[in-house]
């Protein structure tokens, strides 16, 4: 069988779930038996993810083979319960400069190389390498951004060329929102109808609609944008908003979507086996008892609004760990800079069952985020530091119980007189060069869990596989006066010594990693160490009752 793919596109704005529509479709798929796979296009000049903000594009997530991509791929793996890798995912700035470089290798023949046909002629080459890298019956393929933008242009035109060249193979999925004016009090479908007409001037047909609104579609405009927008009410999916993403393909098999897409791509229709995501769903919708964390970070506020996707895969990954211990995650923003300023407002963090610190870079906030680590380890307040979030406790640590007087990262401060935190030799070089873009520590590497400690007991087993993305180590040189005041490496990187997980006995939960446990904790496998915080805050509450 040749592989099938499915092209999601977004309509009428940004932001209402292309991603999560595109794992939902997937997981329906995989359901059924068939082996799926995705790809993310984003639409960026970006190379790839690592460059830009956090605040502007959401989490940079980390595949196991070190690409720094879109938070996307992090759905997928979250759906799929699979690794992805470097082929799933693309940008504007890697095709161009893949085109580039072929050009200046004479690989044209000496042709004249053209924005098309040779731009979407490499876009088709990447989605037909993912397809055969993962052996996919059927590779979704998310184009980023919304019908009409500039900057997509030609990756729909790679998959006009797609379906005209095999048109039984490819199929065309619009998520479109629509809104509810709150003086009107009616869903309104134009916004739709004039995002599907757009989709139309670049030679393509939407084969299904998934449409996206606060409430469900009901069967009038199903049948206004059936027949404005060219196809059957049947292809017109209800995605309503709802509690937790991954109720999504349960919902979207409401309307018999896994039978549409396998009629439509003349595939043998296959009964679905969701039994183990809808036990998930009724868990987390039994779950009475709740579970206060506070994520202690910088990269949320954008003017008057949040943006949580800076944080996304923390998010979820405590909730998996929530959901597996039947209590409902009640998570809250607080901003590392407001503890710098006023050292007053850290007994509120009494208010908290436990604390996370999750990565970041710079010295903007660290301060404050010192000051919530000293008061978590004093008042035994559970607390789980991620990345930057760890070597800010081992700073922390230095400063006050093993008494190097302005211990830190050189990150932060380069004239420190302790430098707990170096930045890693092959950095060097690369920090004065300016040779920045995807030269971190990136993608899995092994960690040795030492036996008999907290992290030990966590993965129940003494070598595992971890993701990373930073510059900057636990300085070996001070790791000695560290262990003598009490603290634990209880975790080590065999091949360079590296220091992985940090912990102190004495204490409900004090444990921070170099890695990002975050990137691989699945909805139906929660990642060991997030489970051991939240087993850590439920014992303490019982203690304490």
């Amino acid at each position: 069988m040749s592989t099938k793919y499915i092209f999601v596109v977004g309509g009428v704005m940004s932001g209402i779930g292309k991603g999560v529509a595109t794992s939902s479709i997937g997981k329906i798929l995989q359901s059924r038996g068939w082996k799926v796979s995705a790809m993310k296009i984003d639409p960026y000049i970006n190379v790839d993810a690592g460059t830009m903000n956090p605040i502007e594009h959401g989490e940079v997530f980390v595949t196991e083979d070190g690409l720094e991509c879109d938070q996307d791929i992090g759905n997928y793996e979250r759906f799929f319960g699979v690794p992805m890798h470097r082929v799933n995912y693309m940008t504007t700035g890697a095709v161009y400069q893949t085109v580039i470089n072929k050009e200046r290798n004479l690989q044209y023949g000496g042709k004249c190389v053209e924005v098309v046909p040779h731009i979407p002629e490499e876009i088709i080459r990447r989605i037909k390498t993912a397809a055969r890298h993962d052996k996919a019956d059927i590779l979704m393929v998310e184009i980023g951004g919304t019908v009409g933008e500039y900057q997509n242009m030609l990756f729909l035109e790679a998959a006009r060329m797609m379906h005209l060249r095999t048109p039984h193979d490819v199929l065309f999925v619009m998520v479109s929102y629509l809104p509810v004016p709150e003086k009107i009090g009616e869903m309104k479908t134009k916004p739709t109808q004039y995002a599907v007409r757009t989709l139309n001037s670049a030679g393509i047909q939407p084969d299904l609609i998934i449409a996206r609104g606060e409430t469900p579609i009901d069967k009038p405009r199903k049948q206004k944008i059936s027949v404005f927008c060219n196809l059957s009410d049947q292809d017109i999916i209800s995605a309503p908003d709802i509690t937790t993403i991954y109720e999504v393909p349960l919902n979207f098999e409401k309307d018999k979507l896994g039978d549409r897409i396998q009629d439509k791509l003349k595939l043998k229709r296959r009964k679905k086996d969701l039994h183990d995501w809808g036990k998930l769903i009724r868990s987390i919708k039994r779950s009475r008892k709740q579970v206060r964390i506070g994520i202690v970070g910088k990269y949320f506020a954008t003017g008057n609004f949040s943006l949580t996707d800076s944080y996304i895969s923390v998010l979820e990954a405590l909730k998996h760990a929530s959901w597996a211990e039947r209590h409902i995650p009640e998570l809250v923003w607080l901003n590392a800079e407001l503890y710098e300023k006023n050292r007053k407002i850290l007994k509120n963090l009494q208010d908290f069952d436990g604390i996370v610190v999750p990565g970041g870079f710079g010295k903007r906030g660290s301060e404050g985020k010192i000051n919530v680590i000293e008061y978590c380890r004093k008042e035994r307040i559970p607390i789980l530091g991620l990345c930057y979030g760890m070597q800010l406790m081992v700073v922390e640590f230095a400063r006050h119980i093993a008494k190097m007087k302005n211990a830190h990262s050189i990150e932060s401060d380069s004239k420190t007189p302790y430098p707990v935190i170096d930045v890693m030799a092959e950095q060097k070089s690369n920090i004065k060069e300016k040779h920045l873009g995807g030269t971190m520590r990136l993608g899995s590497y092994s960690c040795k869990v030492i036996k008999g400690t907290v992290a030990e007991k966590a993965y129940q087993k003494t070598m595992v596989q971890e993701r990373h993305r930073h510059r900057y180590e636990v300085n070996n040189k001070h790791i000695d006066r560290l262990q003598r005041k009490g603290l634990v490496v209880s975790g080590i990187n065999p091949e360079r010594k590296l220091v992985e997980i940090i912990e102190i006995t004495d204490h409900p939960f004090f444990l921070g990693t170099q890695f990002h446990p975050e990137f691989t904790s699945l909805p139906l496998q929660p990642h060991p160490i997030f489970l051991a915080f939240l087993k850590s805050i439920i014992k303490k509450r019982r203690n304490a009752s």
